[in-house]
């Protein structure tokens, strides 16, 4: 798949992961829309799983891909308000991501374990 495609296949799924975000957050901001694989981009997948990390800024409640790519985000917050949108997630039928790291935008951070 040529990087173009990738980054528009990426873009409608995150963003209707941004969406779901939103709706659990009252915030949703687009992450990642494409992935690196045996070095080659790919769109990021279509699972949505919900996950916290920790941020410079808090704790943000994300919804990953299978591989831990970030597909959108919440604000940072508070443990307890980054764990509150992560069950409305799960509530409205969303998996828990059960890796241990996520890749968010060029970092990768430990997953909470919540579950």
């Amino acid at each position: 798949m040529q990087y173009f495609q990738a980054v528009q296949k990426g873009k409608q799924r995150a963003s209707k992961s941004q969406m779901k975000m939103f709706e659990a957050a009252g915030f949703g901001m687009l992450t990642l829309t494409t992935k690196k694989v045996g070095g080659v981009f790919e769109p990021v997948g279509e699972e949505e799983l919900a996950a916290v990390i920790e941020s410079a800024d808090g704790y943000v409640s994300i919804i990953t891909d299978a591989d831990g790519f970030t597909k959108a985000q919440s604000k940072a917050t508070t443990k307890d308000g980054a764990v509150a949108t992560y069950e409305k997630l799960i509530g409205d039928g969303m998996s828990p991501y059960m890796g241990a790291s996520i890749q968010i935008w060029s970092e990768t951070r430990s997953a909470l374990k919540l579950t």
